[in-house]
């Protein structure tokens, strides 16, 4: 058919005139230019303006409110108003109050010169359409799906706008089903859904010639939805003139039939509605023409002489039915073979509308209207444009798409799954099955159990591995390898194919369900129990089976990837046939999730989190996007309620919402969240979590209490806010969820989680009734109450009503959301109040989000962890381990260790400062205050850092339940160096008259040896040049000397601790075996203390019962409880640490050795001895224990008895001290023979003099500076108390040593002691070049320059007062007193009268000092430390300090050590892995076979222990179930051990490498219940160590 031949040519002038304002509109609504293409994710995005309501807007503001309304699915979004400005306004007035007496309102001419009270409004087709024409293609799609869904028409055939080029855009149209309900010729009404695109229905084409009166569309609504405007019209709000974007474009809708007699046609038809002047746009008519099935075409009148007459002969020659509407003819309907003729002219549009309709059916059931229109085929046309053909991405996604498809060309679709994606159906299943297994261990062998279970789980996943992976997922990953716009159209095409290969099939199923279902419930009620009924049941049951195995999407594929992943990921290798690395696999689902799609979170199927998968992805995530902040946003509600549906149209999101593939599981969902409002909200996205329906029904039926309880509980953990989505408003419908859902909320409450949740009532008939509302809130409060009664008493809870729960607020927590359809479906537009309903609930739920932090993608990972591992543990509450806060404490805990180390460190220094002024007698009390004084500053330094800390530390939320005790935990450190100080400098004080008697009689000594070798030098003046004789005469001088110091002094022997000790044992032990000492065990490491106790005389038991355990005792000894042995052990260790305080508060190295310090700490002992036997024990100790505890403890401090000892006799012993300053005496004899003058040989007096302070001085210093940087660079002590066991760990792995590692496991704080003590040597060794000398070399150089100023300062200070020397020496000595000990004493005896040149003295000092410091230097070495520095000042000893003041309780179980690093902790004491109990001695009752149980798993388990066990098995003693462990006992009680499967494979490596050791040390056997399980012997030593990098 051809137009052309009456075509006018539009005038050219007009033409441009109008590409003009086209060009003017496109600025005006989008600014950036239409090559800026408008992307969905920008739009997707929460923006402020997307937060609010705009009834209007300013012109640049209506794209933004258009696509915001459009996307809610609110109709309304085409009522357009635009805001007045005021300047605007304002003008008007003006002109219109202009000489008000002269106008006449009744004269026209007055009215002429006003100006429109009504500005020119941009037309609201024009803002859908240049939208439109400036979306990229996704917002293209999403937009006509949307319009789509508001029941609105589709743009079919459009120009371009600039070239009038013809676009065809099939792309949109791709994601859009129709379904409709028909009656068949048996009259049962039949449900059909299928993509409009692939739909063939009948179609009606409208159109027009010329200009008329009557609205064309409007005409056409009434013949589709009477009430709803599908096309817009010229009577439609907002319309105008001006619409420039609209003329030339085709429009699509379809009518859908209800299935119901009051339809307006009974099948589905297309309507085509071409709007502007049809004699314009010709090749727009010509398509409609062709493919139409009936033309309807709109005219003043049928007149041959018309212009347009030409134009019906040829649409007449088409042979198709022709409807010619009149608009100047007001005759009712008429007929001539195929033409029909209907006047419009002052007739009621309702009976035009029933004769039009009327009038096409008739058409429909000629064979002139046999043609059937198929949207596709309007692409073969070839003179228009088609977005899939003409671009090549498009071409590309599509064809991949198909090709991927057609690989699945003739498989059934119930048997897609199984053939082509094994990894995630039975094996899979299996697994998850065998893990929940694992989780829930039963029996007694706990870890043989496991063992088997985890090989079973190994098995399954070398299966999964070793399983063929199908073409069809090959070709997927090839096409996610591709460019991001190649991979998102082939997603996008793929994920509708796959919908249009499933529907169909879907909906045959559904059907057939849904019959067989009425079936049952039919036989049922009639409680028929016959054959036929389980019959009926195993039918349904087998449709159920096939639905599950129908439904195919996208999500399966990723679910297989993640499969594939899991098994690599186990095996640790690649599987044969993957083209890519696995480890690639989870950047194609975070690239999904980054481009907006869900992620499967939990797979509904298998009912579990395929968390390696999981994690993996999050890993991902936070590599590509950064450790960003999200908001988690959870969503509950009974199955088919709208809960995606609403999440869809909130946020734009794909959550799938069809009744044959509703969601199940739970997927997430990012939504980015725009620059602007990031710092409003604190968060960069919003990760949305769409869960299944609650109350679903299982494959056989059943509803699935505990599944929705785990399903409830994981989301609601989950989700900082949660969404309860509830249809409808009877309470007893709520019921069943209510109680899941406040059991949830109860879980959250008592593992001091605190989401907070929101009540969306849907489908309220009358939102706007305020007193039903509040009715509706109040039955609900109540309902809420009764149901937290019910689940407090599940969850052994004392909460009476919800606000007991959760902070809840009725009046603002519960919204009630309209119908979501405004009429009936399938025809019914959304209803526009819900619309509003979900624009308020988004701005609420933003309200509150903006009140939260979030949490980071790498936190939400580990929530993710412990939610589902303490759900696999079945007891949520007693499971559940809070990753998030340990991990938050552990930084607090290692910031705690910087702020204790800040004090500590400080108070090195001022304690150095004030023991020299003591030393120097310049101060001679000390008090508390006084040193808080010189604290404050790094008091105050450290409480600003604290402060900082816990305002602005990521985790702030979660450590402010901790800031209060920890700034208790800091003043108490606080508090305890003030006072540990305080008495040490008390001490010292104390010590002076016995200090000052040795150092008076060294001064003497050394001063007496001064003025003899001055005598001497006069004598020998006249030999200065012969140094041989001098040498000689010095040396026979220096001899006689020391010899007789020796007579009159007594010289200070060396020391044998261990003697005296035995001595002691001997006098007070006659009878015992003390002579054996040295091979006395220690008593550390016994297996057992049974041996060191008897039965007290006098325990409650008599006559023959006790001479019974007499005569029992005798012949077997007597068997001590664990909770009897772990109360001795904790006595010695008490006793060993108190010991070791007492050892350090004698200050040997200054005081000397003294054997009362024996006795001081053998009565001690006794006295803690006493005091344990006289409490609630039936039992006393031998003497063997007082003997073997005291020789232990003294072999343990024996060295440092020794090396103490050694240092106060070097400094102290008359004979050895001056033997060491024989060099310098005999340089100061050279200078007196050589006739030096006072002044020069007093100068090279006091350098020798400085060398011994400056000597102590520097090292002091330099061993504080040392070991502040060793603890912030050595890696085994730059972090916490954790961090410290790994590296000791790792090491005793290293050495391979049985007897170091029973060392640590018995004496755990002596080992982290020696390794202290082990790491700082290493370190002074390995860096002795590179850091330590280095630092001693800057500390001589500071101390040099004080020396010198303060000569300096001590010359001139003489010179202006015209004094003596003894001020120059006084005032240099003050000067260094903070700094040295060194004072005017140390010169008593020394004559200087004669010494007047105080320039030729301080020059000598500056002089000589170079030397004696170079001196001290060279000396220097990596032993000096340990031989020129008392215990208390080594670096070692520092550092040991610092990090031994932490909790050293171990595990009644397995002797782990409790991590927290603060000693007398408030809280339970835990430790993040356990050990294998048989490592502490632990045994299977009534045999000899060590336990190979696991804390963790063990209280997770039904099993038992007994606290008292023994190797009589004919003791009968309670038994404690493992879930109830601290009932046990005080030192049961007190330790938090969560039920899971953390357990190190070092412990493993551990049992099985020391097998023989472990069984000859405790004297039983890894046998029978206890046997070590073969996966524990694969376990490398290399495999041992790694995990403790993994794990710690």
């Amino acid at each position: 058919m051809d137009f052309r031949g009456t075509r006018t040519q539009p005038d050219q002038h007009l033409r441009l005139e109008k590409t003009i304002k086209i060009k003017q509109l496109f600025d005006k609504l989008h600014p950036r230019g239409r090559n800026h293409k408008l992307r969905a994710a920008d739009i997707l995005q929460i923006t402020a303006h997307s937060l609010q309501c705009h009834e209007s807007c300013a012109e640049h503001e209506l794209v933004k409110n258009y696509l915001q309304k459009l996307l809610m699915m609110n109709y309304r979004a085409r009522n357009i108003q635009t805001k007045e400005t005021d300047e605007q306004h304002h003008t008007q007035q003006r002109d219109n109050d202009l000489s008000e007496d002269e106008e006449d309102i009744f004269d026209e001419r007055c009215w002429s010169g006003c100006p429109n009270t009504s500005l020119d409004s941009v037309h609201p087709m024009d803002v859908q359409m240049a939208v439109f024409h400036s979306a990229d293609s996704f917002l293209k799609q999403m937009m006509i799906t949307k319009l789509s869904q508001c029941q609105f028409a589709l743009p079919l055939l459009i120009p371009d706008p600039f070239t009038q080029q013809i676009q065809f855009p099939l792309w949109t149209f791709r994601q859009i089903n129709k379904s409709w309900k028909i009656r068949n010729t048996d009259n049962k009404i039949i449900s059909k859904v299928q993509p409009v695109y692939k739909a063939e229905t009948p179609m009606v084409s409208f159109f027009r010639f010329g200009s008329l009166s009557s609205s064309k569309s409007q005409l056409m609504n009434s013949l589709i939805n009477e009430k709803h405007h599908t096309f817009f019209h010229r009577n439609c709000p907002g319309s105008s003139k001006t619409r420039l974007l609209l003329d030339g474009v085709v429009e699509i809708t379809w009518f859908c039939p209800s299935g119901k007699d009051t339809d307006a046609f009974t099948d589905c038809v297309a309507f085509c509605n071409l709007h502007g002047d049809a004699g314009d746009n010709e090749k727009q008519l010509k398509i409609l023409t062709e493919m139409s099935s009936v033309n309807v075409v709109l005219l003043s009148h049928l007149d041959k002489n018309d212009k347009n007459a030409f134009k019906i002969r040829e649409l007449y020659k088409v042979k198709k039915p022709l409807i010619c509407l009149l608009t100047e003819d007001g005759s009712a309907a008429k007929q001539m073979k195929e033409i029909y003729k209907i006047g419009l002219k002052n007739r009621n549009q309702s009976d035009v509308s029933v004769e039009l309709r009327r009038a096409i059916k008739d058409c429909f059931s000629s064979s002139a209207s046999a043609s059937m229109f198929r949207l596709e085929d309007v692409s073969n046309y070839s003179d228009i444009g088609v977005d899939e053909e003409d671009d090549e991405h498009y071409r590309r996604g599509r064809e991949a798409a198909q090709q991927m498809m057609s690989l699945l060309e003739n498989k059934p679709l119930t048997e897609i799954k199984e053939s082509l994606l094994p990894c995630q159906g039975k094996l899979w299943h299996r697994w998850c099955q065998k893990n929940k297994e694992l989780h829930r261990p039963q029996g007694e062998e706990l870890e043989q159990e496991i063992s088997v279970k985890q090989t079973d789980m190994k098995n399954i996943r070398e299966q999964q591995h070793e399983s063929h992976i199908s073409e069809f997922i090959k070709f997927f990953i090839k096409q996610m390898n591709s460019n991001e716009a190649f991979r998102m159209l082939f997603l996008k095409f793929l994920g509708i194919l796959m919908d249009e290969l499933t529907s169909v099939d879907l909906s045959a199923l559904h059907h057939k369900y849904d019959e067989k279902w009425s079936t049952v419930l039919e036989q049922k009620e009639n409680k028929d129990k016959s054959e036929q009924l389980k019959a009926e049941q195993t039918e349904l049951d087998r449709i159920s089976e096939e639905l599950q195995a129908a439904t195919f999407g996208l999500e399966h594929i990723m679910r297989e990837i993640g499969q594939i992943y899991e098994s690599c990921s186990s095996v640790k290798k690649n599987k044969k046939d993957l083209q890519f690395p696995f480890s690639s696999l989870p950047t194609l689902a975070a690239e999904m999730m980054i481009a907006g799609y869900p992620l499967e979170l939990m797979d509904g199927d298998a009912a579990h989190v395929p968390l390696i998968w999981i994690i993996a992805v999050l890993d991902e995530l936070v590599q590509k996007l950064g450790d960003q902040r999200v908001f988690v946003l959870s969503v509950l509600g009974i199955q088919s309620s709208g809960k995606s549906t609403m999440l869809n149209a909130m946020f734009g999101l794909e959550f799938a919402v069809s009744a044959g593939r509703c969601t199940r599981g739970a997927f997430m969902q990012l939504i980015k969240v725009s620059e602007e409002m990031k710092q409003q909200m604190k968060f960069d996205h919003i990760l949305v979590v769409d869960t299944e329906g609650l109350r679903a029904l299982e494959l056989n039926g059943r509803s699935t209490r505990h599944h929705d309880n785990e399903l409830a509980t994981f989301v609601v953990g989950l989700g900082h806010l949660t969404l309860i989505n509830i249809f409808g408003e009877n309470p007893s419908d709520m019921q069943d969820i209510l109680q899941i859902v406040v059991q949830a909320f109860l879980r959250m409450k008592k593992v001091k989680l605190n989401p907070s949740c929101m009540f969306v009532h849907q489908n309220v008939t009358d939102v706007t009734a305020g007193e039903k509302n509040m009715e509706g809130r109040r039955r609900l409060l109540e309902t809420l109450d009764e149901m937290t009664k019910l689940a407090a008493q599940e969850e052994d809870s004392d909460a009476q009503c919800f606000s007991d729960v959760i902070n809840f607020d009725v009046r603002h927590d519960v919204k009630y959301f309209a119908q979501l359809w405004e009429g009936s479906p399938p025809m019914a537009p959304p209803n526009p109040n819900y619309c509003e309903n979900l624009q308020e609930l988004k701005e609420t739920i933003i309200s509150q989000a903006t009140k939260s932090g979030g949490m980071m993608l790498n936190q939400l990972k580990d929530r993710i962890q412990d939610l589902w591992e303490a759900l696999l543990n079945e007891q949520f509450v007693f499971s559940f381990r809070n990753s998030l806060e340990i991990s938050a404490y552990r930084r607090l805990e290692t910031e705690y260790s910087k702020w204790s180390w800040t004090l500590r460190s400080a108070m090195l220094e001022i304690e150095n400062k004030l023991q020299n002024q003591i030393e120097n007698e310049l101060i001679h009390e000390i008090s508390e205050g006084d040193l808080k004084r010189e604290l404050k500053l790094k008091r105050e330094e450290v409480k600003k850092s604290m402060s900082e800390f816990f305002d602005k530390e990521i985790d702030k939320d979660i450590l402010i339940q901790w800031k209060e005790s920890f700034e208790i935990k800091v003043k108490e450190v606080h508090g305890n160096i003030v006072r540990k100080t305080n008495t040490q400098l008390n001490e010292i004080l104390q010590q002076k008259d016995l200090k000052r008697k040795i150092d008076a009689q060294k001064t003497h000594h050394e001063n007496t040896l001064l003025e003899k070798s001055k005598e001497l030098a006069l004598k020998h003046k006249d030999k200065t040049n012969d140094e041989c004789t001098l040498k000689r005469e010095f040396d026979l001088f220096w001899e006689e000397r020391v010899k007789k110091i020796k007579k009159e002094t007594h010289p200070i022997k060396d020391i044998d601790l261990l003697r005296d000790v035995k001595k002691l044992l001997r006098d007070s032990y006659e009878n015992c075996h003390v002579d054996k000492l040295k091979g006395t065990c220690d008593i550390f490491l016994v297996p057992t203390y049974s041996d060191y106790v008897q039965l007290k005389k006098s325990c409650g038991i008599t006559g023959p019962v006790k001479n019974a355990i007499k005569a029992a005792q005798q012949k077997f000894g007597l068997t001590l409880s664990e909770e009897d042995e772990m109360k001795i052990g904790n006595l010695i260790t008490g006793i060993a640490q108190q010991t070791d305080k007492m050892v350090r508060s004698f200050d040997i190295a200054k005081t000397g050795y003294n054997i009362n310090y024996i006795y001081q700490i053998t009565d001690y002992i006794k006295t803690r001895i006493t005091e344990y036997e006289e409490g609630p024990v039936q039992y006393v100790f031998k003497n063997e224990f007082f003997i073997d505890l005291v020789w232990s403890l003294f072999k343990t401090e024996n060295k440092t008895f020794a090396d103490q000892h050694r240092m106060f006799r070097e400094a102290n012993d008359p004979v050895l001290y001056l033997e060491k300053k024989r060099e310098e005496y005999y340089s100061i004899f050279q200078k007196f023979c050589q006739g030096a003058t006072s002044a020069a040989i007093f100068g090279e007096i006091i350098c020798q003099k400085l060398k011994e302070p400056i000597q102590q001085s520097v090292y002091k210093q330099t061993a504080i500076d040392l070991a502040d940087e060793i603890r912030s660079n050595c890696p085994s002590l730059n972090g916490n108390r954790s961090n410290l066991e790994k590296h000791i760990l790792k090491r005793l792995a290293e050495q391979e040593k049985f007897y170091n590692y029973l060392k640590y496991i018995k004496k755990p704080r002596n080992r982290f002691k020696s390794f202290i003590r082990n790491e700082v040597d290493q370190y002074i060794r390995n860096d002795f070049f590179i850091s330590v000398q280095p630092k001693m070399k800057l500390n001589i150089e500071l101390l040099q320059k004080k020396i010198m100023m303060a000569a300096h300062g001590s010359t001139e200070h003489v010179q202006e007062n015209n004094d003596d020397v003894d001020l120059w020496l006084r005032f240099f000595t003050e000067k260094l007193s903070d700094v040295l000990i060194f004072s005017v004493k140390d010169f008593s005896g020394v004559k200087r009268d004669d010494v007047d040149d105080f320039k030729l003295l301080e020059d000598v000092i500056v002089k000589d000092l170079p030397s004696v410091m170079s001196d001290i230097n060279r000396e220097f070495n990596t032993h000096s430390f340990n031989v020129k520095l008392a215990l208390s000042n080594r670096p070692d000893e520092i550092l040991i300090d610092h990090f031994c003041q932490c909790c050293w309780v171990q595990c009644p179980f397995c002797a782990a050590i409790c991590t927290n690093t603060i000693e007398n902790h408030d809280g339970d004491h835990s430790v993040p892995f356990h050990r294998i109990n048989g490592i502490n001695g632990w045994f299977y009752r009534g045999t000899r076979n060590l336990c190979i149980n696991i804390c963790t798993s063990s209280v997770a388990s039904d099993g038992s222990f007994i606290a008292n066990d023994s190797d009589d098995s004919d003791v009968s003693d309670e038994e404690v179930p493992w879930r109830e462990y601290r009932t046990a006992g005080p030192s049961f009680a007190n330790w938090s051990i969560t039920p899971d499967l953390s357990e190190l494979p070092y412990w493993k490596w551990f049992v099985f490498r020391f097998q023989k050791n472990l069984e000859k040390h405790y004297k039983k056997t890894f046998k029978g219940s206890g046997r070590i399980p073969n996966e524990w012997k694969q376990i490398t030593k290399q495999e041992a160590i790694e995990s403790l990098d993994k794990n710690f």
